[in-house]
């Protein structure tokens, strides 16, 4: 049998013994290997690396503009969109041009580049979640919401107002083009993307609203006791509320429809619940808008999806009854339109201090259902102490009082009846009241060391009576002290004055 022999030119076995140690020894890249315009001849891989990041990061500032709706313009710089470099796969490939492979491989890679540069392109990317955000942040200026179709009671009716489509950015359609745009042609220059946008319809039409006149629950609380300031803060929060058309699977918030509780708003200082405390606030006597709107949606039987009752009992409604809002402690009303077509809230005040609020729609139910709800106390717990508080910053003299608060423990029950007779009964909530004794603050600075150790021996009693008693006689001291001094000042006043007079006719004579 005949062997063969593939016999090799002895210059080329030559040259490729002398490229294996080459490429296996030396850490650098070969001469020729380029990125883009950046000759990587005789680096480190990290050093190719550094410089190409660089070189990526030299087009942080390049403008990038987005344009929204009607020609409007986020102008922004692609670090701020997360540029970065999309294809550090690169490298490895570069810094193993003529070094990774075979021997015959590696030689002809080594060949090549004495004849021809070896070039690699860097590619561009981008972070979806900072586009995102840029888009969300600016883009909402620019959007033109659908103004639904709405409902206005008036003394003849329901008034219909056609509801208007809007235009709005799709956010998520906008990131997806602007990502898209910018890692298949952005190239270091400025250049420009247009936002996705859609049709935003409105919600109801006038045949829908038109059906709108059942009442489906209405509830009504009085105020009488109220002074000026709480009266009108009551009738502020049913106007805000008043007028409101709720769509089919819309949720209502009672505190983002009577926020912010400012002057600006329409708000005045009165009494509210704080730790147990009656103070003075913005808005006090809101809660009982959001109570009386409660009763009314329960009865209406709505899906009520947050309610909070209040820290101390309320008089309007009984216990468990009551829904609170606050600021402070994010206390929310919120109930959801569970039924098949748009709902409205009427809410409005008289003069005779009550507060009503009535829910129409359309009436789904059967007219021998009749809905009920019951309170029920489970404890009650009655305040067996009094409280003195001692205030440094008031004179002797000054007291305030605060009435003891009985606490309780209650549920709500729904109960349902056709033609009649019960067929169910159902817990709707359980609240907690606290109970809070009644309780004095009392001023003690004084100078005169007699009265700072009378009041404060009234105060070591325990008693608010007692306090109240010692605090009083203070207080009459001082008015009448007040009382002397102006009237001895009006004396003075009066008896200079013709000696004024006497002065001036003088002056004119002369």
């Amino acid at each position: 049998m005949r062997r063969w022999f593939m016999v090799l030119p002895m210059a080329m076995m030559t040259a490729m013994l002398m490229a294996m140690p080459v490429c296996a020894q030396e850490a650098v890249i070969e001469s020729g290997i380029y990125v883009n315009d950046i000759n990587l001849s005789g680096m480190t891989a990290e050093e190719a690396k550094d410089r190409i990041e660089d070189y990526v990061a030299s087009f942080g500032d390049t403008e990038i503009t987005l344009y929204a709706l009607e020609g409007a313009a986020i102008v922004t710089t692609a670090a701020d969109l997360g540029l970065s470099w999309g294809n550090e796969e690169i490298l490895d490939e570069a810094a193993g041009f003529g070094r990774d492979g075979d021997i015959l491989q590696c030689y002809k890679e080594l060949k090549d580049l004495e004849y021809k540069n070896k070039v690699y392109r860097v590619s561009f990317d981008f972070d979806q979640s900072k586009i995102e955000a840029l888009i969300e942040e600016n883009a909402g200026q620019y959007n033109q919401e659908a103004v639904n179709a709405t409902l206005t009671k008036t003394d003849a009716g329901f008034e219909i107002t056609e509801g208007q489509a809007g235009i709005v950015i799709d956010t998520q359609a906008s990131v997806a083009a602007v990502y898209e745009y910018l890692t298949e042609n952005f190239n270091g220059g400025a250049c420009s993307v247009d936002l996705v946008s859609v049709v935003d319809e409105p919600q109801g039409n006038a045949e829908d609203l038109a059906k709108i006149k059942d009442v489906l629950g209405t509830y009504t609380t009085s105020y009488s006791t109220s002074g000026s300031s709480r009266s009108a803060n009551v009738a502020n929060g049913c106007s805000l509320i008043n007028g409101t058309t709720l769509y089919p699977g819309e949720e209502f918030s009672a505190y983002e429809a009577v926020a912010p509780f400012t002057e600006a708003n329409g708000y005045y200082m009165a009494g509210s619940y704080l730790n147990g405390q009656v103070v003075d606030s913005l808005g006090g006597g809101i809660c009982q808008v959001s109570t009386t709107l409660y009763n009314a949606v329960l009865l209406s039987e709505l899906e009520v999806t947050e309610r909070y009752n209040h820290s101390m009992i309320v008089s309007y409604v009984d216990p468990s009854a009551d829904a609170a809002i606050a600021e402070s402690s994010g206390k929310d009303f919120k109930f959801k339109n569970n039924t098949d077509y748009p709902i409205y809230i009427e809410g409005y005040t008289t003069s005779d201090k009550h507060i009503t609020f009535t829910i129409y729609g359309v009436e789904s139910r059967d007219s021998s259902r009749q809905v009920e709800y019951e309170s029920v106390v489970l404890e009650t717990m009655v305040p067996d102490t009094e409280v003195i508080y001692t205030d440094a910053s008031q004179p002797v003299g000054y007291c305030v009082v605060q009435s003891a608060h009985i606490g309780y423990k209650a549920q709500l029950w729904k109960i349902v009846k056709e033609n009649g007779v019960e067929v169910s009964r159902e817990q709707v909530n359980s609240s907690t009241y606290m109970k809070v004794p009644r309780s004095a603050t009392v001023g003690i600075a004084t100078e005169d060391p007699g009265a700072y150790e009378a009041i404060m021996a009234a105060v070591a009693t325990n008693s608010v009576d007692q306090v109240k008693a010692v605090a009083g006689s203070y207080q009459a001291a001082a008015d009448a002290a007040a009382a002397q001094a102006a009237a001895e000042a009006a004396a003075q006043e009066e008896a200079e004055l013709p000696v004024q007079e006497t002065a001036q006719e003088m002056l004119q004579a002369e």
